[in-house]
């Protein structure tokens, strides 16, 4: 007994693509009646042109190709003009009507089915064509016939075939893992060559990286003024968990996660470190840095921060953050006004709350302070608070009598 040794686990497969490459090629015959007279088997013939990796050509025969026809037709052919062997193409011949009718006489293999499939073009010299494309009288009696000028649109299209089997092997790309590996380089304090003190902690970094990374890092070591050989810098104004949370941007091109520094799971506290975050971001000319604070602090904008990150938008200039906070503060005014950061910027910025106020009367001179009446009486309060409050500044006043 014969033992079946066929594994039916193992499978495969592939397909054949037949396609063809196209291009086209414009002929245009100036002063017609004075080709005419040639001779039956005589053609103009137009610049070659080349598709499918094969040089093409069109041949004109103003007396005909054929001597029996008396020169009653002219005839039109496409030439292969370059060497090759079994050739496939479809072709087009289109007799443009110069009349603006659009009606152009067109011989097409591409708009129809072909019993034998492509013409085969054995060699170079081969050609397709029509012995008796036009009848010559007709021709010269139509609109094709234009200021003794005929025009002609060609097109050819070479027929390819391609097998595609399955894919045994693909390569697996990983992500880039630059910003780790310099990361690394800054937690292990590999080649570090300037220490920092910020406050009472001490954090070591490479030169060369923040000057890539900073424009203000670059002027210093390296600028006109720089020093290279500095191996110190103390800073002021900056907190240790900003500064570090700084340079683990500035090495990985990440957003430090504020509660991995901080151990604080308060979302005040993460507010606090992205707010003093974007202004270190500005201070060193780091801007995306600085879009991404911004981003963060427009996910995270509440009663309690708003007014502090309107303050920090202005000071800034971060528009987009700021439009963001002056709408929602104007949208929930009574409740904003409670709280300390508002009265920080009552006390430090009456231009900005003069800018509050422009925004509490737009929006109800577009009827959403009357939605938001409808959603919370508190800020038909806080409206009048405002008005309260902004009354006492001379910038208010004036803003509020161009409302």
């Amino acid at each position: 007994m014969l033992a079946n040794n066929f594994d039916h686990g193992i499978h495969s497969g592939s397909k054949s693509i037949n396609e063809s490459v196209n291009g086209s090629h414009d002929f245009t015959i100036k002063g017609y009646s004075l080709a005419k007279g040639m001779g039956a088997g005589k053609y103009i013939s137009s610049d070659t042109f080349t598709v499918g990796g094969y040089d093409w050509a069109i041949y004109f025969y103003p007396d005909g190709k054929n001597l029996e026809d008396n020169s009653t037709y002219v005839s039109v052919f496409i030439a292969l003009a370059s060497d090759g062997s079994d050739v496939r193409a479809l072709f087009e011949l289109t007799l443009l009507d110069q009349s603006g009718k659009g009606k152009h006489k067109v011989h097409s293999h591409f708009d129809r089915a072909l019993e034998s499939g492509p013409y085969t073009l054995k060699y170079r010299g081969s050609m397709w064509g029509y012995k008796r494309f036009f009848r010559r009288a007709s021709l010269e009696s139509s609109d094709y016939l234009k200021d003794d000028c005929l025009s002609m649109h060609c097109t050819v299209g070479v027929v390819r075939n391609r097998v595609e089997g399955p894919k045994h092997v693909t390569i697996s790309i990983p992500s880039s893992d630059m910003g780790q590996d310099l990361k690394y380089l800054l937690e292990a304090e590999i080649g570090c060559d300037i220490l920092f003190r910020v406050a009472d902690e001490t954090f070591k970094a490479h030169k060369l990286i923040l000057a890539a990374r900073s424009p203000v890092f670059r002027a210093q070591f390296f600028g006109l003024v720089g020093n290279p050989n500095m191996d110190e810098v103390e800073l002021e104004d900056i907190e240790p968990s900003v500064f570090k949370a700084m340079l683990i941007f500035i090495y990985s091109d990440t957003l430090p996660d504020p509660q991995q520094l901080t151990g604080s799971m308060s979302t005040s506290t993460s507010t606090n470190i992205i707010q003093h975050l974007l202004a270190a971001a500005d201070r060193f000319g780091l801007d995306r840095l600085k879009q991404l604070c911004e981003a963060k602090l427009c996910e995270e904008v509440n009663v309690d921060t708003v007014a502090t990150t309107l303050s920090l938008a202005d000071q800034h200039q971060c528009s987009q953050l700021k439009g963001i906070c002056l709408k929602f503060a104007s949208t929930n005014l009574g409740a904003v006004m409670q709280t300390e950061g508002f009265k920080y910027v009552e006390e430090t910025c009456p231009l900005l709350l003069s800018e509050l106020l422009e925004t509490v009367a737009s929006d109800e001179r577009s009827g959403e302070g009357a939605l938001t009446r409808k959603r919370s009486g508190s800020s038909i309060i806080g409206l009048d608070l405002a008005y309260m409050v902004l009354e006492g500044d001379p910038n208010v006043r004036r803003a509020r009598r161009r409302l």
